[in-house]
């Protein structure tokens, strides 16, 4: 059995324009030039974040747990992450095709603009967000060197930090519109180094620390560890909002495989980039708090609060462009790409993947602009984490067709097809089981977030509600006998 089929020619007669264009067309094997080692990358940007570290470092802390527990729920939680994608990101190495096309055969060729722009939405609203984080890095580097300036400021930003917000805004325009090339060399760059600068830092703190390190270590391993109700609750709770971190990239990571040669190469890629990868990294942020408890009197888990403590312009310049490089990696990996992708598949005749993209950032440049003095301080952000609890359905619907239903085989061409009667459209392009299971189990996973009574499910809301958008659309199409709309979901 051949990993990857080849990805045939479309008949173009058959195609209708309103769902086709180049950049969501299935992509050749010829064309892919994606490996491991890039799929690697994807997941190291995607946790090198300042957000990343600190929730890392505070797993140790926040729980009361053993060391070791916390570590292995850490761990459990990549290996999970890892099965999840695994799955989501079989079809688009096999097809070619990013996530709007894949889901297309699930909602239909019109319904599949419902998941799409949801995670859009969400994708947009983060990278504005993201972005204002990495000018914050930017301004530490500028204010180390000219000094803060006035203290003036226009929408709750200093002239510095309006200059920091603007030169990142157009650094990530300016590698988004070179392609996708573009963007892997990035992250392929930015992933090994932000690496290269934690092991120094974790060098560094090991060193000033001295013989006190290993005691601080064994005091945040110390923990009860008992096998009671609530160690156990907390130790799946870890596991919860560790996969509840990596979910935007869990739905749509077929964005990404599509470009990967080998569905080995993406198997090995999710082996390094998740468990091994997030156990590595947990690692480093555990030695480097345990430092800052030695050399600070407290455990800092704020990789900023490290540097303004230790006062040195070197270690500024350093920390300054690694946390920028690690915000702007997961901000192409987790809220870029997937919002251009998503934007062209709702008009392909009119929005190509730079396009969509630029659309993306015209937007996210106002949430960004106005996150201090508006946005931050009226609940959006509550709002857009209910949206993103509102998507999960979707993968285990998505999941449930491709291995259940359609059993691995999809017609290319009829995903690009809006002529009645064909394989996935359905009903006028929607497909109305999938909307169903969708609404029943998005009930459960916005109460998770909105219900106070239900908050204790809240970590593991997007896991529970995946899987009772599988179970609940499984259950209504083994009821959809077959048809000769059916029929034409071959190869």
């Amino acid at each position: 059995m051949h990993e990857q089929p080849p990805v045939s020619e479309l008949d173009i007669q058959r195609i209708d324009p309103s769902l086709y264009n180049e950049d969501l067309a299935p992509l050749k094997p010829e064309a892919r030039s994606w490996g491991a080692f890039e799929i690697f990358n994807v997941w190291s940007n995607d946790i090198q974040s300042l957000f990343g570290y600190t929730l890392a470092a505070s797993l140790f802390l926040s729980y009361g747990l053993n060391g070791w527990a916390v570590m292995a729920a850490i761990i459990l939680a990549g290996v999970v992450v890892m099965f999840l994608v695994n799955l989501t990101g079989k079809p688009s190495v096999k097809y070619g095709i990013p996530f709007p096309v894949m889901v297309r055969a699930s909602l239909g060729v019109r319904g599949a603009n419902l998941p799409a722009m949801l995670r859009a939405i969400v994708g947009i609203f983060w990278y504005g967000v993201q972005t204002y984080f990495a000018s914050t890095a930017v301004a530490l580097l500028i204010t180390a060197f000219v000094g803060a300036g006035s203290g003036a400021t226009f929408l709750g930003l200093s002239p510095v930090a309006w200059l920091s917000f603007f030169i990142v805004w157009v650094f990530q325009i300016a590698i988004f519109w070179q392609g996708i090339e573009r963007i892997k060399h990035f992250l392929n760059w930015a992933g090994p180094l932000v690496y290269l600068v934690m092991v120094v830092l974790m060098g560094v703190v090991w060193y000033q620390a001295g013989d006190e390190l290993l005691p601080a270590v064994g005091s945040i391993f110390s923990g009860s560890g008992e096998a009671s109700t609530g160690s156990i609750a907390a130790f799946f709770a870890i596991v919860g909002t560790m996969v509840a971190y990596f979910a935007a990239v869990v739905i749509n990571f077929g964005d990404f495989t599509r470009f990967v040669k080998t569905e080995r190469q993406m198997k090995l890629g999710n082996l390094l980039g998740l468990p091994l990868n997030v156990a590595f990294f947990s690692f480093i942020a555990l030695i480097i708090t345990a430092g800052t408890l030695v050399l600070f009197g407290e455990a800092l888990t704020n990789p900023a609060d490290i540097v303004e403590r230790v006062d040195s312009l070197p270690l500024t310049i350093v920390a300054a462009l690694t946390f920028f490089a690690a915000t702007v990696g997961i901000n192409l990996v987790a809220n870029f790409i997937p919002p251009a992708y998503d934007l062209a598949n709702l008009f392909p005749s009119k929005i190509s993947f730079k396009t969509g993209g630029l659309i993306t950032a015209i937007i996210a440049f106002f949430v960004g602009a106005l996150w201090v003095s508006v946005i931050s301080q009226i609940g959006v952000p509550g709002f857009v984490n209910a949206l993103g609890a509102v998507v999960a359905p979707f993968y285990g619907i998505i999941v449930v067709d491709y291995y259940l239903i359609k059993r691995q085989h999809l017609n290319m061409e009829e995903l690009f097809s809006s002529k009645p009667g064909s394989a996935y459209y359905y009903v006028k392009g929607w497909n109305r089981r999938a909307l169903m299971a969708f609404a029943g189990a998005a009930l459960f996973s916005l109460a998770t977030v909105l219900v106070p009574a239900l908050a204790v499910l809240g970590g593991y809301g997007w896991l529970i509600g995946a899987g009772l958008g599988g179970l609940i659309y499984y259950a209504l199409m083994r009821e959809f006998k077959a048809t000769p709309a059916m029929n034409h979901q071959g190869t």
